[in-house]
């Protein structure tokens, strides 16, 4: 038979309301008095029924990620570091793609949070950064965490993303590269922002000028790398390494090299920034920025829902490291017409 909250509450010699109180990550609850009950959960195999839960606490423990993100890669990491999160805790995720550019945008998100009884909300770039959803849910008192906001006072996680664009033109420079060209990211999101200008601080750093014509927007997809990477290739003078401010775009870099003839790195260094799997599933394997996004979409999540249970959270710093691969080399000798061992 299935075992039911009254027979893990008899073996633990305590009364019902207490094990639903552990259950449910409320306070009051002594951590020797938790910790026996959650031992005897997992001796007896209980699995509280969700459906019974929500009724019992007349509540939906149900939060929504919400993401308008056009990089598959990024968002299948951070879904993966959420769920993770929100599973130990007992805890439903909604996934739900919107259109922050929707006049209707902030209507649609009540319409969601009140239909589906959502207890709070895990916001992504640009969502986190809208101000008339932010100003909303504020005066509905919906918790809420974001990913990556350009206002860093609030809950959720975060990382330097300016200082790690900023080292990796430096390691660009080191390798003799003088004509490094950037591809920015959707105009909407704050780390088009800070990747730029950190690119551009680098370049500073090294003594190098800036070249406007060596950047070019893109919007975080394989498309729009391979587009942007067609225009700087045709240039007169093309860069010797392209810096794409994601994965997905500097895949399409490479993609666009290989449909001119040229070779990466021997021709063109090239490097992004997520680390996502994809870096390492392509040939050459990308150098990039590793941004833990899996660990960023769980820390988002843990501090939801410490805001949900203790009504506080915090935001939290990651740490970011250059990844150097193949597809990265020294810049190419202009006596060889190729890049130096």
């Amino acid at each position: 038979m299935r075992a039911r909250i009254e027979d893990v509450a008899r073996v633990a010699g305590v009364s019902p309301k207490t094990v639903s109180r552990v259950l449910n990550n409320e306070l009051h609850v002594s951590e020797k008095t938790r910790a026996r009950i959650l031992e005897v959960v997992q001796s007896l195999g209980y699995r509280p029924h969700p459906s019974a839960r929500s009724l019992a606490s007349n509540r939906s423990f149900l939060v929504g990620l919400l993401y308008d993100n056009p990089s598959p890669s990024y968002m299948m990491e951070v879904q993966s570091g959420v769920l993770e999160a929100c599973d130990a805790r007992r805890y439903s995720v909604l996934m739900q793609p919107v259109d922050a550019n929707d006049p209707d945008f902030v209507e649609q998100v009540e319409t969601l949070v009140g239909g589906r009884r959502l207890e709070g909300l895990i916001l992504t770039s640009p969502v986190s950064d809208h101000p008339g959803l932010l100003a909303r849910l504020r005066e509905w008192g919906i918790p809420f965490a974001s990913i990556s906001p350009r206002d860093r006072d609030g809950v959720g996680v975060a990382l330097d993303e300016r200082k790690a664009a900023c080292e990796m033109v430096v390691h660009l420079s080191s390798l003799g590269h003088q004509r490094i060209a950037h591809i920015a990211g959707h105009p909407d999101h704050g780390a088009t922002t800070w990747r730029l200008d950190g690119y551009r601080d680098g370049l500073g750093q090294c003594g190098l000028h800036y070249d406007a014509s060596l950047v070019v927007q893109g919007h975080f997809t394989f498309d729009s790398g391979v587009s942007a990477a067609r225009d700087l290739l045709g240039l007169t003078a093309p860069p010797t390494a392209i810096f794409a401010a994601n994965d997905d775009m500097a895949a399409g870099v490479i993609w666009a090299c290989s449909e001119a003839g040229l070779s990466v790195p021997r021709d063109l260094s090239v490097c992004g920034f997520d680390d996502t799997p994809m870096s390492r599933q392509i040939w050459p394997s990308l150098s990039t920025i590793r941004q833990p996004c899996r660990d960023m979409g769980r820390i988002a999540a843990d501090q939801l829902l410490r805001v949900i249970r203790d009504g506080v959270g915090s935001m939290i710093w990651q740490d970011f490291s250059l990844c150097l691969r193949g597809s990265t080399a020294r810049a190419p000798d202009p006596r060889l017409g190729s890049a130096t061992p």
